[in-house]
């Protein structure tokens, strides 16, 4: 039988569901779909440009990168490394162009993951707060 993780050890009926953040989904999604970017520019690089198998190390890397990144993006520094992979994927024009308008449609949607996540989170510690509040002044009677 397989091993039970802490968090099912110690379930108990009742128990609240930790919640979970809006701002590192709506992330993550974005740098997955990145990585699959870069993966797929390193290969037209390595196609287009004479086939170089740096390309497809660079590519390689920084889509392997964009992975990792999403799970520190619940540290204070994890956001500011996906700006920073936000502008080596936007560098990436400088040998293809089209990756210029890429890297920046891509820009965009990492900022508004960030904003609007930030934004729904706020908006559920918020409901969370008046709920438990009402919970507190509105117990429920024992049957």
């Amino acid at each position: 039988m397989a091993r039970l993780t802490k968090a099912q050890r110690e379930w108990r009926p009742g128990m609240p569901k930790k919640p979970r953040s809006t701002k590192m989904m709506f992330g993550s999604t974005v740098l997955v779909l990145e990585a699959f970017v870069a993966l797929f520019a390193a290969l037209a690089l390595f196609g287009l440009q004479g086939r170089n198998p740096a390309y497809l190390v660079i590519g390689g890397v920084l889509a392997l990168l964009m992975v990792a990144t999403c799970a520190f993006l619940a540290r204070p520094w994890g956001a500011a490394v996906g700006w920073v992979l936000q502008l080596l994927l936007i560098a990436g024009g400088f040998k293809e162009p089209s990756m210029f308008v890429v890297g920046i449609l891509f820009a965009v949607a990492w900022w508004y993951a960030l904003f609007a996540g930030s934004r729904i989170d706020r908006e559920n510690r918020e409901r969370a707060r008046v709920q438990a509040a009402w919970d507190a002044e509105h117990p429920d009677p024992a049957p």
